[in-house]
This record gives C-alpha cells, sequence and structure tokens, in this order.
C-alpha cells in the first residue's frame, strides 16, 4: 500500500511547515509534536519521509555511507559502486535497549569465529534519514539524553565490551506524544529544534474531508497517491529551492537584534532559543524563496522555535504561545 501523500493532509498547517523547516535545514535539532491521538503525527511524518527523492548509498555499506565519502564508517564497507535508496524512516520502539539503539557487539560473529564486530543499531540504520519516537514522553530519560546528543553532534560514539566504534548519525529527529499521558523533561524538551501542538480538527468541513480522503486512500492507495503527485512534487521542489538557497541565505544585524530582543522579553534562559530561532527564520526564508531574512519570517516562526523553552509562570495562566503572540504585539507591532 502507498503512503499517505504529504499534500494531501487536511489542515495541521504548523506540522507541516515544521517538518518542511527540519528537511531544509536538519541541523536545527528535530521536531517535537505534542497533541490529540489520531491527528496524523505519525503520518505526516512518513508522508514527508516518502516524499524526499532517493539518496545514494554505498553498495554493501551497513552505515550508508555516501559516494561523495566512500569507507567512512567502521567497516566493514567494501563496495566499490552506490546505487540508490529511499530516504531512511526508522521507528524507534519503546522497549528498545540502549544496545539495539546505539549499536553493540555481535555476539553471534564473536563466538562463531572469536572476532570482535559491530553490530550497528538503530541510529545507524537512520543515517542521512529521519528517526521517529511515537509516545517520545514514555521513552526512558537515558535513551533520550543519548539520541538527543547523537542528533547534535551528527556522531555516534560507543564504547563498550572492549570496542571503540565512532560513525556518523545524521538525522531529523521527530518524537511525538500526548501531554495527557505525561510531559518530557524540560530539559529534554529545550533540546529539540521546534515544537508543535496539534489539535483534534473543529470545523465539520475538514473533518469530513479527512474521512473522504482516507476512505480513498483506503479504497486503491495507488491511485489516490498518482492523484495528489503533481502537488507533492512541488513541495518537492521547495524544499529542493530551499536546501539550495539555505547556503547563501543572509541574516542582516536587525534581524538578530529582534531575536535577541522577543527571547529576553518572554524570559528564555540561555541562548539556545536565539540560535535555534535564527536558524528556524533562515530556513523559513529559504523555503519561501527569499534573498534573506526579513522581521516577518523570524515572527512568524517564533512560536515553533521558543513555546517549548519558556519557564512556568504561575501568576500566568495563559499558554506559551500566547505569552508569545502578546510580546510580539507589545515588541513589534
Amino acid at each position: 500500500m502507498a503512503r499517505f501523500p504529504f499534500s494531501a493532509i487536511v489542515g495541521q498547517d504548523e506540522m507541516k511547515l515544521a517538518l518542511l523547516i527540519a528537511a531544509v535545514d536538519p541541523t536545527i535539532g528535530g521536531v517535537m509534536v505534542f497533541g490529540d491521538r489520531g491527528t496524523g503525527k505519525s503520518t505526516a511524518a512518513r508522508a514527508l519521509a516518502s516524499l524526499l527523492p532517493p539518496i545514494m548509498v554505498m553498495d554493501g555499506c551497513r552505515f550508508g555511507c555516501s559516494p561523495e565519502s566512500p569507507r567512512a564508517c567502521p567497516g566493514p564497507c567494501e563496495g566499490t559502486k552506490a546505487s540508490k535508496r529511499a530516504v531512511p524512516f526508522v521507528d524507534l520502539p519503546l522497549g528498545a535497549t540502549e544496545d539495539r539503539v546505539l549499536g553493540s557487539l555481535d555476539l553471534e560473529r564473536a563466538l562463531r569465529t572469536g572476532e570482535k564486530v559491530f553490530e550497528p543499531g538503530l541510529l545507524a540504520r537512520a543515517h542521512r534519514g529521519f528517526l521517529y519516537i511515537d509516545e517520545i514522553n514514555l521513552l526512558e530519560d537515558h535513551l533520550v539524553d543519548l539520541l538527543l546528543d547523537v542528533a547534535a553532534s551528527g556522531e555516534n560514539v560507543v564504547e563498550r565490551e572492549g570496542l571503540s566504534v565512532r560513525h556518523k548519525a545524521r538525522f531529523v529527529l521527530i518524537g511525538s506524544g500526548n501531554p495527557e499521558e505525561g510531559e518530557l523533561r524540560p530539559q529534554l524538551l529545550d533540546r529539540f529544534g521546534l515544537s508543535v501542538e496539534v489539535r483534534t480538527p473543529r470545523a465539520i468541513e475538514d473533518r469530513v474531508e479527512i474521512m473522504r480522503r482516507c476512505a480513498a486512500h483506503d479504497a486503491d492507495s495507488n491511485v489516490f497517491s498518482a492523484s495528489w503527485a503533481e502537488d507533492d512534487d512541488k513541495v518537492l521542489h521547495q524544499i529542493a529551492r530551499g536546501q539550495k538557497r539555505l547556503t547563501k541565505m543572509d541574516v542582516p544585524d536587525d534581524v538578530l537584534v529582534d531575536a535577541a530582543r522577543l527571547c529576553s522579553a518572554i524570559g528564555v534562559d540561555g541562548l539556545r532559543g536565539e540560535l535555534t530561532l535564527m536558524r528556524a527564520a533562515r530556513a523559513y526564508a529559504a523555503l519561501k524563496g527569499a534573498k534573506l531574512v526579513r522581521r516577518e519570517h523570524l515572527l512568524h516562526i517564533a512560536p515553533l522555535a521558543l513555546r517549548h523553552r519558556l519557564r512556568r509562570d504561575v501568576l500566568d495562566e495563559s499558554g506559551s504561545s500566547a505569552r508569545i503572540e502578546r510580546a510580539i504585539a507589545e515588541h513589534f507591532v
């Protein structure tokens, strides 16, 4: 069955925008999606991964080496040719062990031949793609710590059982969860680049349209996907254009001042907020086809980059998004 097309997802514009920004600039730090059950969180992430063009991978490489940097992995990687593969999309189950995530000694081969060979984990499989964690707020904290460290550094380092292995692990980390089932620790939530709040559509027209499209996809997924192929091609072109523009995108000093003023006004701790806001605004401007980052790009993307970094104020019962919008109205409008 063909996956649900990205363009066919009804509403959820903020979630789709966050995923597109992460696709343009994977270094932003991943996307955290909190919201109601059954609102298309995993569907949107999988649809975006399937939308992206295939990547070139060295034949026989278990670490996803690209032709531009062959044999850059711990090996064995003896392939001389490259072939196309779909962009990896790896699901990390809640019950996964640390060895399964990071990789470990291949015990079967060690017992059979006496060789110490590294068996890659889920992080190696996700290299150059997406790592998706549903109900991330229920995942053990030490695993979330490890994942965020690797996502930030782009490398996985394993020192155990006499092995010393280092390999590239660059992926877009996408976490989703329902706040009613438990919150993610603020220290960990702050490490995500963007945060999205997803709610069940209230408009009757939207709910009916969702049922129509799901029914059409269930009846014949290939025909349904083909009917949305042109729209998905436009999204793909937009991502490719954004990635190309990103390296040349300039952020003027006045926009940097705006970012600092906004973060100071809402009380963001540290400088991660400003840095992420700058990168997200740059990726958004590139996605929109702009030549440089302007204030409107920065303010539009501010809730995504900052809402999960605010301290709770017992004297202010309004949500994080409302506090950001209020600060924007007071200082920039």
